[in-house]
């Protein structure tokens, strides 16, 4: 994305907010700032979809960023009795064609949430109990 892509997001950002011109020494600065990062990350996401959309020969309806991100929010861990956390449900079919849009798969999923796990699980250990 070039700079003046970045330019004219950052616009419609405004534009759609309502936003006025702020100064630099305002606390809003640095929420503009913010928000203008997470529209950078957003198209980021974007593109990779529409990509990944564009090469499947499937309507994949799922495929923009807001259903993208609310199936991805699935993805949950849950703690088991022993202490330690698991995965609430596989990874779907859905989640996986998202996944691979960033080069991702089922398996990153679980190497991560195995390895997220053991380090909350000796965190927990660690700590004094509350009690």
């Amino acid at each position: 994305m070039g700079r003046d892509g970045i330019e004219k997001l950052f616009r419609g950002d405004k534009s759609y907010l309502g936003k006025r011109s702020l100064r630099v020494c305002s606390d809003e600065s640095a929420k503009i700032f913010i928000e203008f990062i997470a529209l950078i990350v957003r198209n980021r996401i974007h593109v990779r979809l529409k990509n990944a959309k564009l090469k499947n020969e499937k309507k994949l309806n799922f495929m923009n960023v807001p259903a993208s991100i609310r199936e991805l929010e699935k993805i949950e861990m849950i703690r088991r009795p022993d202490g330690r956390y698991m995965l609430d449900h596989a990874v779907t079919a859905t989640q996986k064609e998202i996944l691979g849009a960033f080069g991702l798969d089922e398996m990153f999923i679980k190497q991560n949430a195995s390895k997220l796990s053991g380090e909350i699980f000796a965190i927990e250990k660690e700590a004094p109990d509350e009690g």
